[in-house]
């Protein structure tokens, strides 16, 4: 009796599921012939509103000669033929676009970019005579047309990645030797390489300051740990200095050292697999100058050594060094860009060059308030001026 009764139970409710499943399968149905409807009328969303609309007739297009501005562009082809047809726009024997079987009574929508030149369009039957579209220079054309291509950026990707490569190998070294020199108990020879160290490392810090687990453990700086030279995550070249010149003593180094090594080496290593869009060099570059200007000058870094100097004169050699790589590519664009970086390039150096003494750069504790502002001013304007850069060339 329950197996009867169940029985009877599902078999309206497996009917019901029926009828929901036929009435899908025809939403389906209709719903595929609304979706060809309106593909075979060329029904399409974006700019077909300011679309060009052109008229096929049994022997002809209307209108016949068509001029447009280059860039994008969008033609909406009508058929007023009694015959299936395909339109063409074509380059000598070249097909640059097409839409085809364009039925009687309908209309297909073809959306494209241009480059100047005249082309010659297809009317329907083949024997039918051509068309013409001329592409007339425009805004975008002009802007396509200073933009480099991107295979020009090869070479200077190229020669950037050997810089990056030597630089790292350079620093690896300079690392090695005060690592060195600090488990030799050599204190003097341990400031001496120290300065040296530092050189490579500021020269490529753009992009070491990508990896931010390396940089924070290589180069950070007392000032933004909870518990500043007390604290465990105060590291790296920085816990090196502190005790180099403000302790003077080697102790306890001996550790710091051997992690600072392994990091610049861990560096080195990534650099080497490091894929680096065009537009990150000019970035890279205008965010660390920024970066000297707004803080760096001001504040200083160096607290214990006080070579702050040094490090701003090696970072401006890296920045002027990544800088001149993209010169032969913005030399065809924006040549105007290229003499004022150069301009504010030398701005800089010569206001470095103008607090150097007899005896090399002095403490940066006895850099006065105006001499940083006149620095930080022109640290400022180069930051400014690259940072225009990758617009100017057509990498935004």
């Amino acid at each position: 009796m329950t197996d009867s009764a169940n029985s009877t139970t599902s078999r309206p409710t497996s009917q019901k599921f029926m009828k929901l499943a036929v009435a899908g399968a025809a939403l389906l149905v209709v719903a595929g012939g609304v979706a060809f409807y309106y593909t075979s009328k060329g029904v399409k969303s974006g700019n077909s509103g300011n679309a060009i609309t052109v008229t096929i007739n049994d022997s002809a297009c209307d209108p016949n000669v068509i001029t447009v501005p280059a860039g994008r562009a969008t033609f909406t082809i009508v058929n007023k033929s009694n015959r299936a047809l395909e339109w063409e726009i074509l380059d000598g024997v070249m097909v640059l676009e097409e839409r085809e079987n364009v039925v009687p009574g309908f209309s297909q929508t073809l959306q494209t970019k241009l480059k100047v030149g005249d082309y010659a369009i297809t009317c329907g039957l083949l024997n039918n005579p051509r068309g013409t579209l001329h592409v007339v220079p425009s805004a975008e054309s002009e802007a396509e047309a200073a933009r480099p291509a991107l295979v020009s950026f090869v070479g200077p990707l190229a020669e950037f990645q050997v810089f990056l490569v030597t630089q790292a190998n350079t620093l690896v070294r300079a690392t090695q030797a005060l690592d060195d020199a600090i488990k030799a108990g050599d204190l003097e020879k341990a400031r001496e390489s120290y300065q040296k160290a530092r050189v490579p490392y500021k020269q490529i810090e753009p992009m070491a300051d990508l990896f931010a687990d390396l940089h924070n453990a290589i180069d950070p700086v007392a000032d933004y740990l909870e518990k500043r030279e007390q604290d465990p995550g105060f590291t790296g070249f920085h816990r090196i200095e502190y005790g180099l010149y403000a302790s003077k003593s080697l102790d306890g180094l001996a550790p710091v050292s051997s992690k600072l090594l392994a990091d610049v080496t861990a560096l080195k290593d990534r650099i080497r697999g490091l894929r680096i869009p065009p537009e990150q060099i000019a970035k890279g570059a205008g965010r660390l100058v920024g970066q000297i200007a707004d803080t760096k000058i001001t504040s200083g870094e160096d607290h214990y050594a006080q070579t702050d100097l040094a490090d701003f004169e090696a970072n401006i050699a890296g920045v002027a060094r990544m800088m001149a790589l993209l010169k032969p590519v913005a030399e065809q664009g924006a040549p105007a860009m290229v003499g004022d970086i150069d301009a504010r390039i030398a701005d800089a150096d010569s206001a470095l060059e103008a607090l150097r003494g007899p005896d090399g750069y002095p403490s940066y504790d006895k850099i006065d308030a105006s001499s940083r502002k006149a620095l930080a001013q022109k640290m400022q304007v180069l930051a400014e001026v690259i940072g225009k850069f990758n617009a100017a060339v057509g990498l935004e």
